[in-house]
């Protein structure tokens, strides 16, 4: 029988700003991506969202991204690797902490945002990642765009990968997300989403957004939290699946 993971960036309201519908949206996902403070989320945040999880025995992972509240971590803010390396180790402690105080264990690392995005392409960042995650614990899964520099990074290092697909973006012929910059790279309707990580689970591929096919591997889908339908594309996106035959559970 096939199983499939279903993810979700999570933990993103901060201060008197909420985003989401983190608690409802939990019942139907199977991993957390908590964002560490640095793109949004904040202490009080982190700690509601990793007890929240922990009580409905959902997958913790650490979502570091560049320090960029403002652009919600969407904008690159050029960094060395050695930077890039500081930042995301310093993000991990963060979550961290509040996994130990809540006796948890983190189970992954997804990067958010613009530091996804340039991982996925560059190999010094991706890199640099890596030697973060290995820095901290190297029993930890990498979350990775299929096919991405990120991926390759961490399978050469000796990491365990999950490649990622997304239910809601539309995709370039090269395997990468369609630039938010650009008109139609989020997909609103439900029934496409749904049809598209049909295709990606069934075919291990995805059809590009000027009609290309191109190879994947899914082993975890990605639903945005933040997206105006989030709740209700999760809902219907795990009964789908589940309908199918296929078992929704944690990597590892």
């Amino acid at each position: 029988m096939k199983s499939i993971d279903i993810n979700c960036d999570l933990g993103e309201s901060y201060g008197a700003f909420k985003i989401g519908n983190d608690e409802l949206i939990l019942d139907h996902v199977t991993s957390a991506n908590i964002a560490c403070a640095f793109h949004a989320g904040d202490p009080h945040v982190m700690q509601k969202t990793v007890k929240l999880a922990k009580e409905k025995k959902i997958a913790i992972g650490a979502h570091p991204g560049f320090q960029d509240v403002i652009g919600f971590g969407r904008r690159v803010i050029p960094n060395t690797p050695q930077e890039i390396t500081d930042i995301v180790l310093y993000q991990l402690g963060a979550l961290d902490a509040f996994c130990k105080a809540n006796e948890v264990t983190l189970h992954h690392v997804k990067p958010h945002g613009a530091l996804y995005n340039v991982a996925a392409n560059e190999r010094p960042i991706a890199d640099a990642i890596v030697k973060a995650v290995k820095l901290f614990d190297r029993h930890l899964l990498l979350f990775g765009l299929s096919g991405s520099e990120l991926i390759k990074a961490g399978n050469e290092a000796g990491l365990r990968t999950a490649s990622e697909v997304f239910a809601d973006r539309t995709y370039q012929q090269d395997g990468s997300l369609t630039s938010r910059q650009i008109s139609g790279a989020v997909i609103e309707d439900i029934d496409t989403a749904l049809n598209q990580v049909i295709q990606m689970i069934d075919t291990n591929t995805v059809t590009s957004i000027d009609g290309h096919t191109v190879a994947l591997q899914a082993d975890t889908i990605c639903v945005h939290g933040d997206n105006e339908h989030a709740l209700l594309f999760a809902q219907t996106l795990r009964q789908k699946l589940t309908d199918k035959g296929i078992t929704i559970k944690p990597i590892g």
